[in-house]
């Protein structure tokens, strides 16, 4: 087995998919990247060890080998030496074998990080009320993310001062590292400890950030479309960290998180609400006045309308983020029976009784049921 299991390292279980292997690379970078860390040295060195590891796990032959020997050194060999991943056999004929696994040449160099490299991405929680879901709304945040340096434009080099090729690599951005094994000659290329494999070092560096980019604060006004929903995100491009090495900056993501409201529901494009009205009202019918996110509505109670009836109002509920339709704004019927009755109120409900065929004295009937659960003042 090898010294590090490189599943564990990247917190994946040993059936995950290339997507899988991919994403969790993707979150531990960015978490352990030695820009963002405080601890530089330990981040340095977790860094190295996820970027390793990622290389071994998403290369499917690579991979193989590992899963079949635990190392892909060599079949039975020991160790977990993945920096570089250069192979080849000096004075052996398995150095073309082993390239067919690798996919590089027989003392190739390994791929230097010289080149532009696009900036990580970041994500905002911003949180709106449902109102400003239904009309859309223009929201200004805050946040601090890694930009370009200013004083030195991104180099990491104090102006006036040199960028000079590295004297430990000799430019290359790598250190060779020569093995004998049973199998032949094994060389091993990994980055340059000290240049980090850009193959360049410089001499002065910069007062202000020290490696390019600094932390800064930057507020944005954001623009929330109509018929957001819990949950959805909004794509800023170019709002994320900077690039580095003159690379293209990463994207802002913005999640919406929509708060609850006092009194409106909502059910994808539907919008909900409970309506209450007195007995007598939803016994003889009329025209109420109903709160929506679409201000007040008129809606004609039906005579005789029962508890639990609901009015469907179209074209009234939450937008089409896209703009096409519009929901339905539903309303539910809540019947209100009163808790207390004065001598009047009872005298005319036991008369409504008797007119309805319902005995006031004798049976219990559900009328009665509820009529002497009242107390009159």
């Amino acid at each position: 087995m090898p010294a590090t299991d490189l599943y564990q390292i990247l917190g994946v279980g040993k059936d995950a998919s290339g997507d899988d292997i991919k994403r969790a690379y993707r979150a531990l970078a960015r978490r352990h990247h030695p820009d963002v860390s405080q601890n530089k040295a330990d981040a340095e060195h977790r860094f190295k060890e996820i970027n390793e590891a990622y290389e071994v796990l998403s290369d499917p032959r690579k991979r193989e080998m590992y899963d079949r020997y635990g190392s892909v050194n060599g079949a039975g060999q020991g160790g977990s030496d993945f920096g570089g991943f250069t192979s080849g056999f000096a004075g052996s004929g398995f150095g073309d074998i082993f390239d067919m696994f690798f996919n590089e040449t027989r003392g190739g160099q390994a791929q230097r990080r010289s080149g532009p490299a696009r900036g990580s991405d970041l994500r905002y929680d911003l949180q709106i009320t449902l109102e400003e879901a239904f009309a859309g709304a223009s929201k200004q945040i805050t946040f601090a993310h890694l930009a370009a340096c200013e004083r030195c434009t991104g180099s990491g080099a104090e102006p006036g001062s040199l960028v000079v090729p590295c004297d430990r690599c000799g430019g290359g951005g790598v250190m060779r590292q020569v093995r004998q094994t049973p199998l032949g000659q094994f060389v091993t290329q990994a980055a340059c400890n000290k240049c980090g494999g850009e193959g360049q070092v410089v001499q002065t560096p910069c007062s202000h950030c020290g490696g390019g980019r600094k932390e800064v604060e930057r507020k944005l006004t954001v623009r929330v479309p109509a018929g957001v929903d819990d949950g959805s995100r909004i794509r800023i491009a170019g709002s994320g960290e900077a690039g580095v090495r003159g690379g293209p900056p990463g994207d802002l993501y913005v999640y919406l998180g929509v708060l609850p409201h006092p009194q409106f529901r909502r059910d994808g494009m539907n919008s909900a609400y409970d309506l209450v009205v007195s007995f007598p009202h939803a016994a003889l019918g009329g025209e109420v006045r109903v709160p929506s996110l679409d201000g007040e509505l008129p809606l004609s109670l039906q005579p005789g309308t029962q508890s639990g009836t609901l009015y469907r109002m179209r074209g009234h509920g939450m937008p089409d983020v896209r703009g096409s339709h519009r929901g339905d704004h539903v309303v539910t019927v809540h019947v209100a029976v009163p808790a207390k009755l004065n001598r009047r109120q009872r005298d005319l409900l036991e008369e409504y009784a008797r007119a309805g065929g319902d005995s006031v004295e004798e049976d219990k009937s559900f009328f009665e049921r509820v009529k002497d659960a009242f107390k009159p003042e």
